[in-house]
């Protein structure tokens, strides 16, 4: 057994895979879909399953052999302390960590105390390391289509709060040729950002009860923003080209599987393919376009005992449809396991609805929501395929994107269920 086979020739990781692949195989019969013919579809989700334990052992090799230059923490940390002791003028920084989390950005939590005394909580958002991941345009460079450079965030953030918004305040930008490369530094809003914690710990028990309608009420505003206003680095994005940009993600990297990797096979998704096809045949009419969050959900709210203090992370805003930002805070994947409460895991579609458009927002269509929900669950789907690209391309070196990668087959069961539900 010294070479990690079993007598069938299975390898450990292959025989992990088939244990997993036999626990979803029986949670998915209890499901007893009743209107798509979707068995082919369900098999090859629970093959992929499998496959993906010996592609994550392809990629620990991988790993070994590839690194993302960029700056130690050190480094990192003494090269903030001297930006911001000469954008402020003084003083002392002090308490300087690297927060855990963030798929696309690094976030440092640091104490700035001037020569009075006074301390200063502060945030520096930057692009993860000096991977080159900017070399490129597009997926292919470690981005979306349209996502946003961090002075371009940080100049939308400024727009926000000016109109009122529940965003920091930004105090500097650096631009990415800086040795700190792309980034910037913004107040810190105290509050819990972590889901699990905000659906759980009785803390929250008061704001979960209203945090439903505060989202509605956020959203309103936000898309009433004027877009004259919105900076010039800003794309507008219909539903048919979002569309058009997911089909070329999957394609593009399941073609790099198949051509750049010891796999030398592409990667099928059925269920992927399923649900781009009732996309483009359920595609609504264009709305008035303004300005769209993009990634509005649980896990990007600053929340206290009262409710939401700070929406975070406006790396892929643009103008668009509205809806596209209801529909995503609906999608399975940000409840958190509490889905009885279909937005974010803590309230009801209904107190949204009625949230938005006592706010001012435009009038809601579920029907219309429903589609954003199901592109919504789509686009994370690939976007855990496309996280997994990542550290396989050496465009970063993380096992944390490895991770997220696993959960492309879970969205996949949960697209079956969206399109099942359909009105």
């Amino acid at each position: 057994m010294l070479s990690g086979k079993e007598p069938d020739g299975s390898s450990k990781e292959e025989i992990q895979g088939s244990k997993l692949f036999s626990f979803f195989a029986q949670v998915w019969r209890q499901s007893k879909p009743k209107k798509l013919s979707t068995i082919n579809i369900r098999l090859t989700i629970f093959r992929g399953l499998r496959y993906s334990f010996a592609l994550l052992e392809s990629v620990k090799q991988f790993m070994k052999d590839t690194s993302a230059p960029g700056s130690s923490d050190t480094e990192v940390s003494a090269q903030l302390a001297e930006e911001v002791i000469a954008r402020f003028g003084g003083g002392l920084v002090e308490n300087v960590e690297k927060l855990s989390g963030g798929a696309s950005c690094e976030t440092w939590s640091f104490d700035w105390l001037d020569d009075a005394g006074n301390t200063t909580g502060l945030i520096l958002r930057r692009d993860l390391g000096k991977t080159g991941s900017t070399s490129e345009k597009g997926w292919r460079g470690g981005k979306t289509a349209y996502s946003l450079d961090r002075t371009t965030e940080a100049e939308l953030q400024r727009v926000v709060y000016d109109a009122g918004g529940l965003v920091a305040r930004v105090h500097f930008a650096l631009p990415e040729d800086h040795k700190l490369g792309g980034c910037y530094v913004m107040d810190r809003i105290e509050g819990e950002t972590l889901a699990p914690r905000i659906l759980r710990d009785e803390t929250f028990a008061d704001a979960r009860r209203s945090m439903a309608y505060q989202c509605g009420e956020i959203l309103a505003k936000l898309h009433g923003i004027d877009s004259t206003t919105l900076p010039r680095g800003m794309v507008q994005v219909s539903a048919r080209e979002l569309i058009a940009q997911q089909r070329e993600m999957m394609d593009g990297i399941s073609d790099y599987y198949r051509d750049e990797t010891a796999v030398a096979r592409p990667e099928y998704h059925p269920a992927f393919e399923l649900t781009l096809r009732w996309l483009e045949q359920h595609c609504p009419k264009d709305a008035t376009a303004g300005l769209v969050h993009g990634d509005f959900r649980n896990g990007n709210f600053v929340v206290g005992p009262e409710g939401i203090r700070a929406v975070l992370d406006w790396e892929i805003a643009h103008v668009g449809d509205g809806m596209e930002d209801l529909g995503w805070v609906c999608v399975r994947a940000w409840r958190f396991g509490q889905h009885q409460n279909p937005v974010g895991g803590f309230g009801q579609r209904e107190d949204l609805f009625a949230a938005y458009e006592n706010a001012g927002g435009r009038r809601v269509d579920p029907k219309v929501v429903h589609f954003w929900e199901v592109l919504g669950s789509l686009k994370w789907g690939i976007g855990c395929m496309f996280q997994t690209y990542k550290p396989i391309s050496g465009l970063v070196d993380s096992f944390e994107h490895l991770a997220i990668g696993r959960r492309a087959s879970e969205n996949e069961i949960d697209l079956l269920a969206l399109l099942e539900e359909s009105p």
